[in-house]
């Protein structure tokens, strides 16, 4: 079954997210120091991503292009407003900001490397180990995210069913039309892309700045087809 890691990813992020609000009267220098903790260890995860490039200048550009286009477009302001509307009809029984809780998790777990090679070899090969093992790291993360950011959390299994629905389906078809070597090397790059913005989301995290990243996912698309342009010429 395709979908199979993909549920399974799903399922641990609701879970971990209803979990999570059993916790939520941990005390709030409690709550800042997990939160802390757990934006160094995003920032140490992304750096470890984008050293993965073995052609930085496509990284550069792709956050460059992806820039122009995701401000073009106002991303980050429809995420915001998507997060607003689901907080809106949950209702206020329901505690915490739920837009920033549905906005920052959803860009935490689907950008990144397990999350596209996951789905790529769930389409691929129908192996779902790395989905897996992303679904116990998720579902932890669920878990500590919600108890400090709120149940919005729960809200971004969705679109991380989606995305990576979306994956596992498109990669039935990709191996019959690209060679295995380029389909390497899109996903080497798309990684480090991803690994930068996966170190502007620590950032927010941090609350060292504000970064519009939600401005910035066109990037992985640009970096695809970068990649590939590389690759042929």
């Amino acid at each position: 079954m395709i979908l199979l890691g993909v549920i399974a990813n799903t399922i641990a992020i609701i879970i971990g997210a209803l979990l999570g609000q059993v916790f939520t009267n941990i005390n709030q220098s409690m709550k800042e120091t997990i939160m802390k903790a757990m934006g160094i260890a995003i920032v140490v995860l992304g750096l470890g991503m984008a050293f993965e490039s073995h052609s930085f200048i496509i990284v550069l550009f792709s956050l460059a292009i992806g820039a122009v286009i995701g401000e073009a477009l106002k991303l980050e302001q429809r995420l915001e407003q998507l997060g607003k509307w689901i907080e809106v009809k949950a209702g206020k029984r329901l505690k915490g900001n739920i837009a920033r809780a549905f906005v920052t998790t959803t860009l935490i777990y689907s950008i990144g490397a397990m999350s596209v090679v996951g789905a790529l070899d769930s389409g691929l090969r129908q192996d779902h180990n790395v989905l897996y093992t992303k679904s116990m790291l998720d579902g932890f993360m669920a878990i500590l995210f919600s108890s400090t950011l709120g149940i919005g959390v729960i809200f971004s299994a969705i679109p991380v069913f989606l995305y990576q629905g979306a994956i596992a389906f498109g990669a039935t078809f990709i191996n019959r039309v690209f060679p295995q070597a380029l389909i390497d090397q899109v996903v080497i790059d798309i990684t480090a892309t991803g690994g930068i913005l996966i170190i502007a989301i620590a950032l927010n995290l941090l609350e060292l700045t504000k970064i519009k990243v939600g401005n910035l996912l066109p990037a992985l698309l640009v970096a695809t087809v970068l990649s590939g342009v590389f690759y042929l010429y």
